[in-house]
Parts: structure tokens; C-alpha cells; sequence
């Protein structure tokens, strides 16, 4: 029996764990793959504060670190369901189940990618679905974006501010973004907007040096020059377990300012959750938030 269990262990859900730590509970973390989650892959961090620059990787693992000299406990396992009865949550994966006063879910979420060769290799590496944490590297370059919602637009605007010329490459005949995000990007004269063109390759070995696209109306080939690709079409949340004891919205947890959801004593946190901005540091604050909420949960229902 723990006071808390956080499944993930993402910044935000290590940092949910030393905070629980640090309120004098136990805990165990529980995660399916590796710690760091999707910071892990990036290269280079420059957005956390009192760090200049720090590979994601680095980064996590000094986390990871921090949490286990306290003594947060630690398990590589899938979560495949939860319950709870009588007050108390069962976390079953697919090795034990476990039992706990309090959930955390830390599960975040992944960026839909291409599906096309190489584009795994080359994640760090020109490769990015992140224009905010990654844009200000290719100052002065010239870039591209993929994709035709909110996200790909607003990513475009970023860019814009700082790149030589920033092609958007959509698969279809229009945008889908907001009228008023669509009138901001236009009047970027560095900004040129493609319809009808799908990805074909990744150019460049170890490095991004250009893309090939397919026109889906002519056939043609087009082809970009480039050092940078930023892949916008979508994030693919995996909360399907926990939808008994949520609410989904577009399949992300929905929320309170505490980290709350509409079960007691089960919170969500980071990029599971619905919430506008999903960086690092937002994760991370969320972690805090719903790690003194839960401990004070477990307090009251002793």
C-alpha cells in the first residue's frame, strides 16, 4: 500500500513524485517505457529556468536521479487499468497490481508522426514537433512546417518572426486553423503557404538538408531545401484506461486548477491533460500542484 502512486514518469511525473516525497508520503512511479518521456529525445533544452542549455536527456536523468537518492520507488511496468473501492485505487500492469490512497496520472501524450522511413533517426537532428522549443535554433534558416491546424500556424508565426522564410506544406486544399490565426500568418511576407502536397522523404544523413513532397493533385515532385522540419498534425493522448473514473475532452483528462479530476483522490497532470500550453516547465508545475493536493487527500482520508 502507497499514499500515492504517479504513473509516468515524464518532468512532470518525477516531479510529482519528489514532491510527494518531500510531504512525507510514500510513493512508487510507474512507467512503460523509459523516465523523461518526450523531453528525453530532444537534443538541446534552453527554456527551463537557471539552465543555459542541457540535452533532454541530461536533463531527465538528473531528475531521475534527485527522486531516487530521496527514495522515491520505481517500476518499469504498463499500467493496464485502475479501480477504485472503498477508498482505495488498484493500479494493476501487466507484472503486479498495486494499491494506493491516491493516483497521479502523468501519461502524457505522443506527437502523431509522418510514419515515413528515417523520421525516427532524425528526430533531434532536423526533425522536430515543437517550434517553441526548438524554432529558435534555426534562426536565419529557412524551414518548413507540416501541417494545416492551429498548431502548424501557430508554429509558422513563431518562426516567422526569426526565419528567413518559412514554407507551409498542407495536405489538403485549405487551412484548418482559425480565421484569425490564418489572417496573422498572411501578412508575413517571408511565409509561403502549400496546398496539396504530401511528404514523400526525409533528405540528409546524419542531418536534415531537404524534404520531398508529392503533389496529391498533379503527381509532381516538390521539393524544400532545408535544415528544419516542424511535423504539427496532431498529438495522440492514451487515457482510454482511465475513462471510466474521467472526463475525456477530444480524449485528454479534464481537470481543475488543482490537478483534480471528477474522481476523488485521482489527478492528472502534464500533456494528459486538457490545458493550453504543454512545456516542460507547465508539466512540471502541474506535478507540484497535484502532488500537495494528493498528499493533503491522503491526509483527510486516513
Amino acid at each position: 500500500m502507497f499514499d500515492v502512486i504517479v504513473i509516468g514518469a515524464g518532468p512532470g511525473g518525477m516531479t510529482a513524485a519528489l514532491n510527494v516525497k518531500r510531504e512525507g508520503k510514500s510513493v512508487l512511479l510507474l512507467e512503460h517505457e523509459n523516465f523523461g518521456g518526450q523531453i528525453a529525445m530532444s537534443p538541446r533544452v534552453e527554456n527551463i529556468p537557471s539552465i543555459k542549455e542541457i540535452s533532454g536527456e541530461e536533463y531527465a536523468a538528473q531528475i531521475f536521479d534527485q527522486i531516487t537518492d530521496l527514495g522515491v520507488e520505481f517500476e518499469l511496468e504498463d499500467v493496464e487499468s485502475i479501480s477504485k473501492d472503498n477508498e482505495i485505487f488498484k493500479v494493476k500492469t501487466n507484472y503486479n497490481e498495486y494499491e494506493a490512497k491516491s493516483v497521479i496520472i502523468a501519461t502524457g501524450c505522443e506527437h502523431r508522426t509522418m510514419g515515413i522511413a528515417r523520421e525516427a533517426e532524425l528526430v533531434g537532428h532536423g526533425v522536430s514537433y515543437c517550434a517553441v522549443c526548438d524554432g529558435a535554433f534555426y534562426k536565419d534558416e529557412e524551414v518548413v512546417v507540416i501541417g494545416d491546424a492551429n498548431t502548424a500556424i501557430q508554429y509558422a508565426i513563431v518562426l516567422a518572426g526569426y526565419c528567413t522564410k518559412v514554407h507551409v506544406c498542407a495536405l489538403f486544399d485549405h487551412l484548418f486553423a482559425d480565421k484569425i490565426l490564418c489572417d496573422r500568418l498572411s501578412k508575413f511576407a517571408n511565409v509561403d503557404v502549400r496546398y496539396n502536397i504530401s511528404l514523400e522523404e526525409f533528405v540528409g544523413n546524419p542531418e536534415l538538408t531537404g524534404l520531398i513532397f508529392k503533389d496529391t493533385k498533379t503527381g509532381e515532385k516538390v521539393e524544400y531545401n532545408c535544415k528544419a522540419v516542424f511535423i504539427a498534425i496532431g498529438q495522440i493522448p492514451h487515457n482510454d484506461i482511465f475513462k471510466e473514473y474521467v472526463d475525456l475532452e477530444k480524449g485528454y483528462i479534464v481537470t481543475n486548477e488543482s490537478m483534480e479530476t471528477k474522481t476523488p483522490g485521482l489527478f492528472a497532470i502534464g500533456d494528459c491533460r486538457v490545458k493550453k500550453f504543454r512545456q516542460v516547465v507547465t508539466a512540471e508545475s502541474d506535478g507540484a500542484i497535484a502532488a500537495i493536493e494528493a498528499s493533503h487527500y491522503v491526509d483527510l482520508h486516513q
